[in-house]
């Protein structure tokens, strides 16, 4: 364990062995931190905060604050970072709330890069990279594998779905369905992420199965209970074909066209 002379640390924080705190970090009381991570100087981690092993936190990073959110109440919320994640300066990550699952949780793997913010009850998945100045507001979910871009905003409730791509200063205020690309104020489809499909090693057959889904419910006028009705009947059962179909049933603030 490396800790600086001029941290000042809770006594009442956890921090496993093999971790490095720099100069003038602050880390409160209720804080776990796992073997290998590193904090920046003059971070601050904040109480009822679990870091997963081996993650990157730099300089001037706010992490685990209280939520922005007039309905809070000082309960006791949490945030959870999974292993191998970094985040980088001056970006803001807020506790959960009760009435929003009292949770917010940032996957594996995630690259949350300078001046980023992810509000209260926010999800992310696996591999998710967030870039300059690209805002969540509270309680939205984002699947594995994310890109978005720098500048993006992003309105409170929304998901997006595994594999997608956000354009650089984006504003989205409905759901992004997986695999494909979205981008522009206000947001609108662009077709699949076939780039990202294939750097994660997605079958040439998935990709075309998935195309032929994407037209049917975006290209050709239908409405959604046709398009989906036509999607299961036409295209091959694949199971990314289905995630994608069970996704648009699913949304409650509409999907982005």
């Amino acid at each position: 364990m490396m800790i600086h002379s001029t941290a000042i640390i809770d006594p009442k924080a956890e921090i496993d062995e093999n971790v490095t705190v720099g100069p003038y970090a602050i880390i409160n009381k209720n804080v776990y931190i796992a073997s290998g991570t590193v904090i920046g100087s003059h971070a601050t981690i904040d109480s009822y905060t679990d870091i997963g092993p081996n993650c990157q936190i730099f300089q001037y990073a706010s992490v685990g604050t209280v939520p922005q959110a007039v309905r809070f109440k000082g309960e006791v919320t949490y945030l959870k970072i999974g292993r191998n994640t970094i985040i980088r300066e001056f970006a803001t990550l807020n506790r959960g709330t009760e009435f929003g699952g009292g949770v917010t949780e940032i996957g594996e793997d995630n690259f949350l890069m300078a001046y980023t913010h992810i509000a209260h009850d926010c999800k992310t998945g696996k591999g998710v990279i967030m870039a300059n100045n690209a805002t969540l507001a509270g309680h939205i979910v984002i699947g594995d594998y994310v890109i978005i871009g720098g500048l993006v905003a992003i309105h409170q409730f929304v998901r997006i779905g595994e594999y997608a791509y956000i354009g650089g200063k984006s504003a989205l205020s409905k759901d992004i369905p997986p695999y494909v690309i979205a981008a522009g104020d206000r947001a609108t489809l662009h077709g699949l992420n076939k780039v990202g499909l294939r750097r994660h090693q997605f079958s040439e057959n998935t990709i075309s199965e998935l195309k032929r889904a994407y037209r049917i419910i975006f290209r050709i006028g239908l409405t959604v209970n046709e398009a989906v009705e036509r999607v299961l009947a036409e295209v091959e059962n694949l199971p990314e074909v289905k995630n994608f179909v069970n996704f648009i049933k699913s949304t409650q603030r509409g999907i982005t066209r």
